[in-house]
């Protein structure tokens, strides 16, 4: 469906070209003053320099041709030269009926369908999930649930650090507590057991011992240094103990990731493009793009023009050794071979800007990737706690994912308890949907550049501009729609008229429903959709309190409100499902 604003653009356009002015003049806005019109146009007062006239004269000649427009109940030339609108009722009303009939309420489904890769992950393998990975995956899947929806192939792919040093680590530290494994045995030719040596728990003590142990011991680091080189050679005792590693991991990861409703279609990490590295590297040498410095193998990324300096991009080290730089521009060559995007968005933290415009500079100058794909780095703030800095625990300490998200989940669930009507059993399901939306509504609400104050009070509120608020909302439609079920069945919800400028303005504010959707994917920002169903949310409960929806008489008036009701409904729950939440049926 086309936007409501542009149906009203392309009238008032016509009108302008039909005058004899440039129709780009005949942009529509919605209005700044509604209490005098829902839109205005201030064209003629750009155009009238370029025509030489007073803008007055030209608005009065535009609004005398929209005079004659069936959609518009009022237009009014104001001095100095603004046009006012106000639609018919019948014509807003025709939108929105259409708007409900649409399986996705009026978004258009792209005509040429993009192929995305969302890369939002970026765990490390043997280390549990913490804060820092929160604003990745949340982001991450809004971005790739907004694409989906529209129409766009979307891969999203969690990239998992499971090729480094920290492998190394485990590895040397599992061999110091366990040596008689078979794994450390280089003369060892039976089969590796098919379980690994530790649980996630014991897995998530080993690696900060390992690390902790490297920083203070050359000897230790030495070891992990030398064990990841044969790893990442392949010898088989490490690759079997690797595998483990991984299993254990990602199990754990899944686990985690699924209490946040984050989903990965790809479960790839470091490791799946070294496969490709030997091919690229040969690739680029064959082409004379790297070039040997102080030893290592490095390519300029540098621009005339840059106001800031871009180090050249590090290929192979000095010892022939590969980096994280390595490893990414070959994760895209493997993505071109594998999938052949259009786009490659990376949700990462805005301290990796320079990493990545590096990376990307050398895959294009490279001709890795063509012009026709789009690599696009969403750099994210941090999450910080109260005191400014980053969120930590009450001992300083970095806090675990599960930790937080059972500590919302508790707090929302203490609010809970003073409902009476909802049991034990239910309590559990409902918190968990209700912190989940405290959650990453706190954190989506905010501007993806931007670092925000994690606030545990503020975010669970039921009240203001928080995801517990509009989950209310949704429950306190639902429990409408429920105690008016067998009027529903007899009568058939149906629009008559709005009977009021609130009802009138929700009406309004539901019709950009599919204009703000298509905003937040092209502009990548999931905060749209928060301040939309925000606004929506606010202007349905001051209607509900306006209204006695359930006591109405007037059999048409209810049957109106009960389809403004399903209608809302509708769009605040697809905003949520966009944004990775959903609403309970009780709270």
């Amino acid at each position: 469906m086309e936007y409501l604003i542009k149906k009203l653009n392309n009238l008032v356009q016509e009108k302008f070209e039909k005058c004899g002015y440039d129709r780009e003049y005949g942009r529509v806005n919605v209005s700044n003053r509604p209490d005098l019109c829902q839109f205005q146009c201030n064209g003629a007062l750009a155009a009238a320099k370029k025509y030489r006239k007073p803008p007055i004269k030209i608005a009065n000649e535009i609004v005398e041709e929209l005079n004659n427009i069936e959609a518009f109940e009022v237009v009014t030339a104001i001095m100095p030269g603004f046009i006012n609108i106000v639609l018919k009722d019948s014509f807003i009303i025709e939108y929105l009926n259409d708007m409900h009939n649409d399986k996705k309420l009026g978004c258009t489904e792209a005509a040429e369908p993009l192929t995305i890769i969302v890369d939002y992950g970026g765990a490390n393998v043997a280390k549990p999930l913490h804060v820092g990975h929160l604003r990745a995956a949340i982001i991450g899947e809004s971005i790739k649930r907004i694409s989906r929806f529209l129409g766009h192939k979307v891969i999203g792919d969690v990239h998992l650090g499971d090729w480094g040093l920290q492998i190394g680590m485990v590895i040397s530290e599992v061999q110091r507590r366990k040596p008689d494994l078979p794994y450390f045995d280089e003369g060892f030719k039976g089969d590796y057991p098919k379980e690994g040596p530790f649980t996630i728990d014991e897995l998530e003590e080993i690696y900060p011992a390992a690390s902790k142990l490297a920083k203070s011991d050359e000897n230790a680091m030495e070891q992990a240094r030398k064990a990841t080189y044969e790893l990442q050679n392949g010898r088989a005792g490490y690759v079997a103990l690797w595998k483990h590693i991984l299993n254990v991991s990602v199990a754990d990861l899944k686990k985690n990731y699924g209490e946040l409703n984050v989903e990965f279609d790809l479960w790839k990490g470091e490791s799946d493009s070294q496969k490709y590295i030997g091919e690229m590297i040969n690739y680029l040498k064959k082409n004379k793009y790297p070039y040997e410095s102080q030893g290592a193998l490095v390519i300029d990324v540098a621009k005339e023009g840059d106001t800031y300096t871009i180090p050249p991009f590090i290929l192979l080290k000095s010892d022939g050794a590969t980096l994280y730089s390595t490893t990414d521009l070959a994760t895209i060559w493997e993505r071109i071979k594998e999938y052949d995007p259009d786009q490659i968005i990376y949700v990462v933290d805005k301290r990796q800007s320079l990493h990545f415009e590096q990376v990307f500079r050398c895959a294009e100058k490279t001709k890795i990737a063509s012009e026709k794909l789009k690599l696009d780095f969403i750099g994210f703030g941090t999450m910080n706690g109260k005191d400014g800095k980053p969120f930590k625990t009450r001992e300083g300490g970095v806090m675990r994912l599960q930790d937080l998200i059972k500590m919302i989940k508790g707090n929302v669930k203490g609010k809970l308890k003073e409902t009476k009507s909802i049991d034990e059993t239910e309590m559990e399901e409902i918190s968990r949907k209700v912190g989940l939306a405290a959650l990453k509504y706190g954190d989506l609400s905010n501007q993806i550049t931007k670092d925000y104050v994690f606030d545990l009070d503020r975010f669970s509120s039921f009240e203001g501009n928080t995801g517990p608020y509009i989950l209310y909302t949704v429950v306190r439609i639902k429990s409408i729609l429920n105690k008016s079920a067998d009027e529903i069945c007899k009568h058939g919800a149906k629009f008559t008229k709005p009977y009021s400028g609130v009802e009138r303005d929700l009406m309004l504010k539901l019709s950009s429903f599919n204009e703000t959707v298509e905003q937040a994917f092209a502009y990548e920002a999931p905060n749209r959709i928060c301040e939309y169903i925000y606004e929506t949310a606010n202007l349905f409960n001051k209607f509900y309190n306006d209204n006695k929806i359930i006591s109405e008489e007037n059999i048409d008036k209810k049957m109106s409100w009960i389809k403004l009701l399903l209608l809302t409904k509708d769009v605040l729950e697809t905003g949520l499902d966009l944004l990775g939440m959903e609403a309970p049926e009780k709270m």
